[in-house]
């Protein structure tokens, strides 16, 4: 497990209810915890939980959940140090943001370093030593989708989670005073800007014209409920109300999949 924790090196505290004040910590201001203790005190919690659901029976497929083998195991992960590192970014918070994004909004694998599937195998390219250098790596098709799961978080847990000032119920407020109580400037209302707005003073890219016939626009015919079940393969979640009348009204553009595109 590869897990990053951004946290504010402070609280918003609540002395004076007119005014939130921002309290550091005491030691140093840039200092958090130590962490030869935060790493024994992380090893603890994580095992007394793994623990909990391995008495519950909520680990059905653990390969070594027969009493002899997780004993075993549980005293192998004891003897081990776990790296618990916390330390103030060198390039400073632009640096973390910079390179989180290649964790968080991304699965296992970019379809760049897919270089090529059979029926048979999949071949991709992976690091080959600290220089650069890249090698293929060949496996099969089924041993591939494997190796893929494994970065596919399980039900109820998050890429993503915020706590203190960012949490959504009382970001708004929070966060607010949280950048009075700091002296730092207003948020950026560019910041809050639509998708759309974003793509076209960025990318200079209209989203709303048709990607296939490059022009006319989109516009939205049907919204979909989410679903809370994945359907059965094949399965037929909807179809153009043209099509179910038997044909295919004219100007219409079958290759968008995130909203139906009518040139209009």
């Amino acid at each position: 497990m590869h897990l990053h924790a951004v946290m504010a090196c402070g609280v918003l505290g609540q002395d004076d209810p007119n005014c939130d004040r921002w309290h550091t910590p005491v030691r140093k201001p840039d200092f958090l915890f130590p962490v030869q203790a935060l790493s024994r005190v992380f090893r603890g919690k994580f095992m007394a939980a793994l623990a909990q659901v391995h008495a519950s029976g909520q680990l059905p497929r653990d390969r070594q959940g027969d009493p002899a083998s997780w004993c075993a195991r549980q005293r192998q992960l004891y003897r081990h140090d776990w790296v618990v590192y916390a330390k103030t970014p060198l390039g400073g918070p632009a640096a973390v943001l910079a390179h989180l994004p290649r964790y968080t909004h991304r699965t296992a694998i970019g379809n760049e370093r897919i270089r090529k599937i059979t029926a048979q195998e999949v071949v991709f390219t992976v690091r080959a030593d600290d220089h650069g250098g890249k090698r293929r790596v060949r496996l099969d098709g089924a041993e591939f989708v494997r190796h893929f799961l494994l970065h596919v978080l399980p039900t109820g847990i998050k890429r993503i989670r915020h706590y203190g000032v960012l949490v959504s119920a009382c970001k708004s407020v929070k966060l607010a005073a949280a950048r009075l109580a700091l002296q730092m400037p207003g948020a950026n209302p560019k910041a809050a800007e639509s998708a759309q707005a974003f793509m076209a003073r960025v990318a200079r890219m209209e989203v709303a014209v048709c990607p296939c016939r490059k022009r006319g626009r989109l516009r939205v015919v049907a919204t979909l409920a989410g679903l809370q079940h994945l359907p059965m393969p094949g399965a037929k979640l909807w179809q153009h109300p043209s099509r179910a009348a038997g044909g295919r009204r004219d100007g219409s553009c079958v290759a968008c999949l995130c909203a139906v595109c009518m040139a209009v």
